[in-house]
């Protein structure tokens, strides 16, 4: 599973649905693929799919599940099926839950929170203990159907200088011109990026893939 390096950050691309997905993140440097385990998302996939693309994914490269509020038996089945790396929980989990899934499939879990305000901070704490990395993403519109995907960003400065005692992944709204300002401005080493990197909802675009890692990493175009 890929660790934090010293002035060097973690690119997470999610919502991968096609081999030719998996090839423009791989080819920008992506150290974690996601793939989405949820019916009501563009960017579902299902266990089949998901296990012929993991086999394009080369050693080093992390495999995340995204799952949201799913039981066991869904998890059984699809952890028999596809062979990923760490669970990301992506739903209402409780800690409690993201206690037992850890123990029950011997997986790393990332616990994803929606942030809006200060307030919601408190709760990403509730998660520290049990999770092995936290994903702080955007607070869903009300009445969205759609946990995260969708495009939409925080206020970064609620999380300005602010660390945590295991890693974490700065997500929503995140893209190609705005992705090197959340980086300085949050001090995140780790980033995900999922609608940014679209043609249309749950259609990657290699181009924008390849401009965002660029971004994100601070590469100079040629």
């Amino acid at each position: 599973m890929p660790d934090s390096i010293s002035n060097m950050v973690n690119v997470k691309i999610c919502g991968l649905s096609k081999p030719a997905d998996v090839q423009a993140a791989v080819a920008a440097r992506a150290r974690y693929l996601g793939f989405v385990f949820f019916e009501k998302s563009p960017r579902n996939v299902s266990f089949d799919e998901a296990a012929e693309l993991a086999l394009d994914v080369p050693a080093g490269v992390c495999k995340v599940a995204l799952t949201v509020n799913a039981e066991d038996a869904f998890l059984d089945a699809l952890i028999a099926k596809v062979p990923i790396d760490m669970l990301q929980l992506h739903g209402s989990e409780s800690p409690g839950r993201v206690r037992d899934v850890k123990a029950r499939y011997g997986l790393p879990v990332m616990k994803a929170v929606g942030v809006k305000e200060a307030e919601d901070l408190t709760m990403l704490e509730s998660y520290v203990r049990v999770a092995d990395q936290l994903l702080v993403d955007a607070k869903p519109p009300k009445g969205g159907v759609l946990p995260g995907g969708n495009g939409l960003a925080f206020d970064w400065r609620l999380i300005a200088g602010r660390r945590w005692s295991l890693p974490w992944m700065l997500a929503g709204g995140l893209e190609a011109d705005n992705v090197a300002q959340a980086i300085a401005m949050t001090g995140a080493v780790q980033v995900d990026v999922s609608s940014g990197v679209e043609s249309t909802p749950g259609v990657k675009d290699a181009a924008k893939i390849a401009a965002f890692c660029a971004a994100a990493l601070g590469d100079r175009p040629g």
